[in-house]
Order: structure tokens, then sequence, then C-alpha cells
């Protein structure tokens, strides 16, 4: 009896374990996906995915891995710890930006490899990305949480993939629209703002029914280490 009594707690502790290195591992992979996301977003590219050509940031591109661990966050750990990690984000953003603008106040030496030309050119409209990602980056994930927290409160925890498609299709066309409409009016003309919207938002939206699957399979694959919370 007493062994099988220290067994439970050891499997117990082991669990409490695994499900405290796997947040701290699904909140790393979120700021490091934020924070590639705001330096390489000044670089626009073509994503041909056979039946439409999308024109996006290449930011775009590590940005649905945010809204994939939020829901994962989500799921496992509960609204607190969520929009912890999302916090975290709004940190790690400012503490970048800030190091971005201190490196170009020195003068790079001769023989550097990366000169200040090539330094600014690179980084000089950092600052107004990573602001605009920032501002719409904090009122889009706060949206994915509380409308993935919604969704799951009223379908009682059932059809994740509601909770998860639902909340990432709504986040995404706020933070969309107020990225796009924060860098580029006065820019682009209005056709131009309405294109960028959709096509990054369309992007992102498949993104979304792709990482469905994804969650559906790392939630199974954990079921016996971490339960899933319960409002």
């Amino acid at each position: 009896m007493k062994l099988q009594q220290y067994s439970q707690i050891t499997m117990e502790k082991n669990n409490d374990n695994i499900r405290e290195y796997f947040y701290h591992f699904l909140s790393a992979i979120f700021i490091a996906s934020l924070v590639t996301c705001n330096l390489i977003a000044n670089k626009f590219v073509t994503v041909d995915l056979g039946f439409k050509v999308f024109i996006v940031s290449a930011g775009i591109l590590p940005y649905p891995i945010t809204f994939l661990v939020t829901d994962l966050i989500s799921e496992l750990y509960g609204q607190k710890k969520a929009n912890r990690v999302v916090v975290s984000g709004f940190v790690a953003s400012i503490f970048v930006l800030f190091f971005l603008w201190l490196g170009g106040q020195f003068v790079a030496i001769p023989d550097s490899i990366v000169n200040d030309n090539i330094y600014n050119a690179v980084f000089r409209n950092a600052w107004r990305i990573i602001a605009a990602s920032m501002v719409a980056y904090l009122i889009a994930q706060f949206i994915d949480v509380r409308i993935f927290h919604f969704w799951k409160r009223l379908t009682k925890g059932k059809h994740l993939w509601l909770r998860n498609n639902g909340s990432t299709i709504a986040s995404q066309l706020v933070d969309t629209s107020l990225v796009i409409c924060i860098l580029f009016i006065g820019v682009w003309d209005a056709g131009q703002i309405f294109n960028g919207i959709i096509d990054g938002w369309l992007f992102k939206m498949l993104m979304a029914f792709i990482d469905t699957p994804i969650i559906y399979g790392i939630i199974f694959l954990l079921k016996d280490k971490i339960p899933i919370y319960k409002e």
C-alpha cells in the first residue's frame, strides 16, 4: 500500500515538473516568435500557395505561432497564464526596441562588417514597426484569449477546433487591420491598404486552420501528463 502511494506521489510530482517545463517551453517559443516577427517585418515577400499569391510582410510568417501558443496555454493552463505570456511578450518587444535604438547611437568602426548605413537601412523603421506591432499585438492577443475562453465556457470545454479558429480569426483581423493602418495610412492609397489587410488576414486564417490538428495532436500526446485546465 505504501509503495503504491509512493509511486502515485512520484508520478504526480513528475507530471507537475513536465507541466511546469512545458509552460516555460511554450513561453520561450512565444517570445522568440514575436521578437523574430518584429525584426524581419521590414521585408515584404510573396507567398505562392497555388490558388493565390499573397503579398505579406516576412514578419507574418512566424506570427501565427504566437496564436497557436496562446491557444495551447489557454487550453492547458488557463486564461491568467495566457495573459501573463502576452504581457511578457510586450516587455520583450520593448527590450528589443530599446537596444535597436541604443545600437544606432554608436558609430561603427571602419572595419565593421555592418556599417552605419547598413544598420540604419535595416533597422531605421524598426521602431515604427515594433510600435505598431505592440499596439496591435496587445489588443489582438487579449481579444484572442478572451474569445477562446468565452467559447470554452459556452461549449463546456468541447469543440476545441471552434474556439481555436474562432478566436484566431477574429483577433487576427484586428491585428492585421491595426498594423497596416498604423504603418501605411498616408503612404499607401485606400486600395493598397484594403488589399494588404485582406492578404494578411487570409494568410493568417489559413495558418489557423493548419494549426488546429497540431493543437489536437499536442493535447492528445500530453493528455496523461498535463490535464486540460478546468474553468
